[in-house]
């Protein structure tokens, strides 16, 4: 799987699978994503999340490899053409693309094929998940929050909080497993960011005896990062959700972006340089020049923004009414920001591949430079 086939996935965000090949699917209870149940796929080193369907009219199909003589005959729905289907998955069937092989060491049998409007695209293997994401203990603390992004199916959801405890022991019995190899803590606003950065700080500091390094996501307060970098956090990350202005205000109505901007300009200094991250939603109806623009005053900041495609949620139908343009972003338009972004990012003596925690060594989500691109 390269570049341009891991945008093709991540373009159509869902597969029909058969849930004998998933095991346990996870479902996330995070951000715009959450209460959505995936799986990840790994072929060739690189790594994409998909949403987990039964559904025969997916665009996306996953086969076990085994007994697979022939290509699946493309359904009606499938046949996409014109402006439907990306000019970049064209070019990719066109080209009858080299399929990639997972990892050497993968279990005989256990490949599986993605066929994308009935042709194999790529094979890999299903790969598990240890807590939310493979090799890290990735957990959400506060299910729930006061800010009523219009994106973001949390605050319809209404999840529960997690005790110190309870966060303890999951973390332990990902240590046990001898697989997890960082710890990440995000958290939604049960009540006040204050009140979940004090919390999240109390959990740090009981986990960096597990000597691996500690990730938190949060909504930022006036001294998140002191408090979170003493506790022991290596790496930060507060998200601006996007940086059209007029979108933000819009979608992000409860939130302030001057301060989230603060904020983060503020984290590289204590935190440092690589260390920083900010998560950038594409698909809400921003233009590419908005996108770019937003990617170089980030990167000039010290902060690496992390391009992830807008999830359409069918908690939020109200997104439309807020931001009528919003869409799925194109496999070719995901793969053309993250070149972008790369370049700036070396522009600025930034590197991605570098990331110990949360989502860029995950890599599930996104097309990340320095390692999809």
């Amino acid at each position: 799987m390269d570049a341009k086939i891991k945008a093709i996935l991540i373009a159509e965000g869902l597969a029909d699978i058969d849930p004998g090949l998933l095991g346990s699917p996870k479902v996330s209870t995070a951000g715009p994503g959450a209460g959505i149940s995936s799986f990840f796929f790994r072929s060739g080193g690189h790594r994409v999340r998909l949403e987990a369907r039964s559904d025969p009219d997916a665009r996306l199909k996953v086969r076990r490899v085994a007994g697979l003589y022939q290509p699946e005959r493309s359904s009606q729905s499938d046949r996409t053409t014109g402006s439907d289907r990306s000019d970049l998955v064209d070019r990719v069937l066109a080209a009858n693309h080299p399929r990639m092989s997972p990892d050497h060491g993968a279990p005989e049998g256990d490949e599986v094929a993605i066929l994308c409007g009935g042709e194999e695209i790529v094979r890999g293997v299903i790969e598990p998940a240890l807590l939310h994401c493979p090799g890290q203990a990735y957990i959400t603390i506060s299910e729930r929050c006061i800010y009523d992004c219009t994106f973001c199916p949390v605050p319809k959801l209404a999840g529960r909080t997690k005790s110190r405890d309870e966060v303890l022991k999951m973390v332990e019995d990902a240590y046990k497993t001898g697989n997890m190899h960082a710890i990440s803590i995000t958290s939604g606003i049960e009540h006040s960011p204050e009140e979940e950065v004090a919390r999240a700080a109390n959990i740090v500091k009981s986990l960096v005896k597990y000597n691996v390094p500690i990730g938190i996501s949060v909504y930022p307060t006036a001294d998140s990062s002191l408090i979170l970098k003493g506790a022991g956090a290596l790496e930060i990350k507060y998200n601006v959700e996007t940086m059209d202005r007029n979108i933000f205000k819009r979608a992000c109505a409860d939130m302030d972006l001057d301060f989230v901007l603060a904020s983060l300009e503020g984290a590289v200094e204590i935190f440092g340089r690589n260390r920083v991250y900010s998560n950038f939603i594409i698909g809400l109806g921003e233009s590419d020049k908005t996108v770019k623009k937003s990617v170089r005053v980030l990167a000039e900041l010290g902060v690496i923004p992390i391009l992830r495609a807008l999830v359409l949620h069918p908690l939020r139908p109200d997104l439309a009414d807020v931001c009528p343009n919003a869409a799925r972003p194109s496999a070719d338009r995901l793969l053309m920001l993250a070149k972008f972004e790369r370049k700036v990012l070396d522009d600025c003596g930034l590197n991605a591949g570098i990331s110990e925690t949360m989502c860029l060594p995950c890599a599930g989500c996104d097309l990340v430079p320095h390692r999809d691109v």
